[in-house]
């Protein structure tokens, strides 16, 4: 059971409602917004940076998504490794490379550019302090200063995010092998994930 109470969509303000529509959207699809509702203002204002770092990306969907769910495998936040985001899926995202996450830099079905991200990735979520002058020089071998920027900012985005989500420990609504607890540890090659549509919850997979 979440450690803070979860706000029916039919009681947040209108404002953070409209958000998502007029649809009825699942209960993963509300993601963290269940809970950061009970601050509305500040809701809004994740939902609108998380949707700034979405549609103002100039790096491929399915990179972002692979460091994405990398690093929710490091922050064990199971309601982010639960989900796929439909652009993700559509760039070429399927669930053999999501298996390439469990050994990343072994895997020969990820490019290079998407190892050195998932590499810058991981470092910033266990232990950022080896972001040394070398890792940006490699990463300057395939991305632009603006791209390398962008990296940075979405994978802050996931560690920081992704830990809180973790800490509330939302598992109610998920597939099962997210949800079961006699796992100590899982990883987001387990069990049947959920595609999602909308890109404006403001968890990073969230």
């Amino acid at each position: 059971m979440a450690r803070l109470s979860l706000l029916p969509i039919e009681t947040w303000p209108e404002t953070l409602k409209g958000v998502f529509g007029d649809s009825a959207p699942s209960q993963i699809e509300l993601g963290v917004t269940r809970i950061t509702a009970h601050r509305p203002v500040l809701s809004m204002a994740m939902i609108q940076y998380n949707q700034a770092l979405r549609a103002n990306r100039t790096l491929p969907e399915r990179l972002m998504e692979l460091v994405r769910l990398r690093i929710a495998f490091h922050n064990q936040c199971r309601s982010c490794m639960a989900i796929r985001y439909a652009s993700a899926v559509d760039d070429g995202l399927d669930e053999g490379a999501v298996c390439s996450l469990q050994k990343p830099f072994e895997a020969p079905d990820l490019s290079e550019a998407e190892r050195l991200a998932i590499d810058y990735g991981e470092r910033l979520a266990t232990n950022h302090l080896s972001i040394d002058d070398a890792v940006y020089d490699r990463l300057r071998t395939t991305f632009s200063e603006p791209q390398i920027v962008e990296l940075g900012l979405w994978a802050a985005w996931c560690v920081g995010v992704g830990r809180l989500a973790a800490t509330w420990d939302m598992v109610e609504d998920l597939p099962e092998a997210f949800a079961d607890r006699s796992q100590e540890a899982v990883g987001p090659w387990q069990g049947r994930p959920v595609v999602v549509n909308r890109g404006v919850s403001p968890e990073p997979g969230m």
